[in-house]
This record gives structure tokens, C-alpha cells and sequence, in this order.
């Protein structure tokens, strides 16, 4: 059952090349929204004069130190709201090594996998980062009119993506997308039940970090079962 494949998983999480993974994607997300955030006070500081003189209040001289502030007051706060879907995003492109942890573990007696080209890894995270981050938006929306109900929502939706897109993952490593699509949708409601628990996390700071990790290994183990049986 699913429990039995999150524990197996959870029993690995101080694997070497898990925490690679995770230092990886994070490293690349702290960079770019660095980045990103130097990008834009340095935009500001050149579109915007140091001093501005207005009507019936004269030469202001601090207005172009202000206005890089608050550009980096925005985006300390957007970049706390983009660190997880961002992170993810990032940690999507070394999945691959954290299912193949997980295989050379727990199931030594495969084929090694053919190693996933850069572009297709870069496709296919940039494509789930999308959907998370397309269906949260209409979720959002939704949210006013769900009242006390709207974190139920938030898992739902997001169980539903996310093991949607880790499930496939797992099973492309193994048998050609449309295959593994029908064995997906063979098991619908056990996949969708397995993500809102992996969907749970993502509300907790920090804790939704691994999320993608524990995630991907957790559904490596279901698949392998799946397929078995």
C-alpha cells in the first residue's frame, strides 16, 4: 500500500544523493532569486533619479535610495512566496538521481536507465512548474467562495498534480508514456490519494522543501508495485 512506499522512501531521505539533489535545487533557486533581486533595485536605481523635485514640496533627495528599498523590500517578500515552487521546479531537473537511489537500493536486479537528456529534464519540470503554478492561480480564485474549506482545496488540486506528474516520471523511467499513462489511469484514485498526502507538506515552511524528494522516491517504490502486480 501507499504507506508502505512513503516509509520505504521516508527510511532513505539521508541518502548521499538525496541531499544532493536538494542542496542542488536549492542552491539554483537562492541563486536566481539573487539574482533576480539585484536585476530589478538595479533597474529601479537607473530608471528612478536620486533627486526629483515636485510641485509645492520642492527638491527631494532620498527618492531614488527609497524606491531601490521598497524594490527590495518586493522582492524579499515574492521571493519567500516563489522559494518552494521555484525550488521545486529546480529539484525537478535531478529527479532522475533520486529515482535511481531509490532503484539501486531497493531493486538491484534492473537494467540501469538510460540516463534523461538535459532538455527533456528542463521540459518536462518547466511544463509541471507551469501547471502548479497555472491551476493554484484558479484554485486561488476559489478559494473565496470555499470559505473554511480552502486548504482541502489547496491539497486536493495539488494531490492530483502531483501524483499525476511524479507517478508518470516514475513510470518513463521503465515503459514508453503511453503505457505508463494507462497504468496511471488504472490506478487513479490510489495515485490521487498518494499525492494529497505528499500535497499536505507543502503548507508546512521548510518541510515543503523535500517535498519534491520524498515525492519522487516515494512514487519510484509505487510503480514498481503497481507494475508487479
Amino acid at each position: 500500500m501507499f504507506f508502505d512506499d512513503f516509509f520505504r522512501a521516508l527510511g532513505q531521505l539521508g541518502d548521499r544523493r538525496f541531499r544532493k539533489v536538494l542542496w542542488k535545487g536549492l542552491g539554483l533557486t537562492v541563486g536566481l532569486l539573487i539574482a533576480i533581486t539585484w536585476g530589478m533595485t538595479t533597474l529601479v536605481g537607473f530608471l528612478v533619479p536620486d533627486v526629483m523635485t515636485l510641485p509645492f514640496v520642492g527638491e527631494i533627495s532620498f527618492v531614488g535610495g527609497l524606491a531601490m528599498g521598497l524594490a527590495a523590500l518586493v522582492m524579499v517578500i515574492l521571493s519567500a512566496v516563489l522559494m518552494v515552487p521555484v525550488a521545486g521546479a529546480f529539484t525537478g531537473l535531478f529527479l532522475d538521481e533520486v529515482a535511481d537511489a531509490v532503484e539501486a537500493r531497493h531493486y538491484p536486479h534492473l537494467a540501469p536507465n538510460a540516463e534523461q537528456p538535459l532538455t527533456e529534464a528542463i521540459r518536462e519540470s518547466l511544463g509541471f512548474f507551469g501547471v502548479i503554478v497555472g491551476v493554484n492561480l484558479v484554485a486561488l480564485i476559489l478559494f473565496f467562495f470555499v470559505g473554511p474549506f480552502a486548504p482541502i482545496l489547496f491539497w486536493a488540486v495539488n494531490g492530483y498534480l502531483l501524483g499525476r506528474e511524479y507517478f508518470v516520471m516514475a513510470a518513463m523511467r521503465r515503459m514508453e508514456r503511453k503505457e505508463a499513462n494507462a497504468l496511471r489511469s488504472r490506478n487513479t484514485l490510489q495515485i490521487w490519494i498518494a499525492g494529497t498526502f505528499m500535497a499536505i507538506p507543502l503548507s508546512i515552511p521548510l518541510v515543503n522543501l523535500i517535498v519534491p524528494i520524498l515525492g519522487a522516491a516515494t512514487f519510484t517504490h509505487m510503480f514498481h508495485r503497481l507494475a508487479r502486480s
